[in-house]
């Protein structure tokens, strides 16, 4: 069925361009069940030359899921669902550096992601994805088998990477600081089951994971450090380069991205929404 559709792969591993389809007129539910369809294949799609506003964005979002509120930033003005993400040309750092999944730290962990490109850099900006299902796929059956029903717990305030960053407060666009806001904690499989396709996806990340169920932050160290390098080896990920206009969606429940901090001096602006998802299994 998803062959119907205009669609050009980003890479062997993941990712998909989905070419000649304006998302602000009123799509047919037969391509919004291509879509799915389309998502539930590639993981992450690209929809370019958008000219979407706010309220096309929620109404798009709407076809894939229930937009949720983000826990740690305010939304834009009369529509709390979505997040300004800015950073100006006076800005250092930038928002999602590490590689993640967003909100695992969540007991329902949203189960997509859109992302709505405003502003981009001349150069650089790109956003890494890598695909979990491969991750789980290559690993060794002795190590599977290890993994098989450990749980992981999750934190936004993971220390493995130095904790909610202070300055994160200071980048333009950011009205509530992460240091302001309760750390959220949750407990996960972390090999999970994707709920649609049946399929096995690692979930652990080096941003949220901080230690699995019965062992010690120091003792899930040299595991999850082994985990999270795996499963972001270059034959299992795409790199997209952001244009303005591009629509981006992604499947969280088994994919992990990464937001490269490479253009200073340079605006970037995005809008972002989260779907609400369910428990993972």
């Amino acid at each position: 069925m998803v062959e119907s559709l205009n669609i050009t792969p980003i890479s062997g591993a993941l990712g998909a361009r989905v070419n000649g389809l304006d998302l602000a007129s009123r799509l047919d539910p037969r391509i919004t069940h291509l879509l799915k369809d389309a998502l539930l294949k590639y993981l992450v799609l690209v929809f370019p030359n958008q000219e979407l506003t706010p309220k096309d964005q929620l109404k798009i979002a709407r076809k894939f899921g229930r937009p949720d509120i983000y826990p740690f930033l305010d939304g834009i003005d009369g529509h709390p669902e979505i997040i300004e993400i800015l950073k100006t040309e006076k800005d250092k750092i930038n928002f999602g550096v590490h590689w993640h999944s967003d909100t695992t730290y969540m007991a329902r962990p949203n189960m997509g992601t859109i992302l709505y490109a405003i502003e981009v850099p001349r150069y650089g900006g790109d956003t890494l994805f890598a695909n979990m299902y491969k991750a789980y796929d290559s690993l060794s059956p002795g190590l599977k088998s290890m993994l098989h029903n450990v749980r992981g717990h999750y934190s936004s305030a993971q220390k493995n990477i130095g904790g909610r960053d202070a300055k994160m407060k200071n980048l333009t666009g950011m009205k509530k600081a992460y240091t302001e806001t309760r750390a959220i904690e949750a407990i996960h499989p972390i090999i999970r089951t994707h709920p649609e396709t049946g399929r096995k996806a690692l979930y652990v990340n080096f941003s949220h994971t901080t230690h699995f169920e019965g062992m010690t932050p120091e003792e899930t160290l040299p595991i999850l450090r082994y985990l999270t390098n795996h499963a972001v080896r270059p034959e299992l990920t795409c790199r997209l380069r952001w244009k303005q206009g591009d629509l981006v969606i992604w499947d969280n429940r088994c994919t992990q991205h990464k937001a490269l901090n490479d253009y200073q001096g340079q605006r970037r602006q995005m809008h972002r929404i989260t779907l609400k998802g369910g428990r993972p299994k």
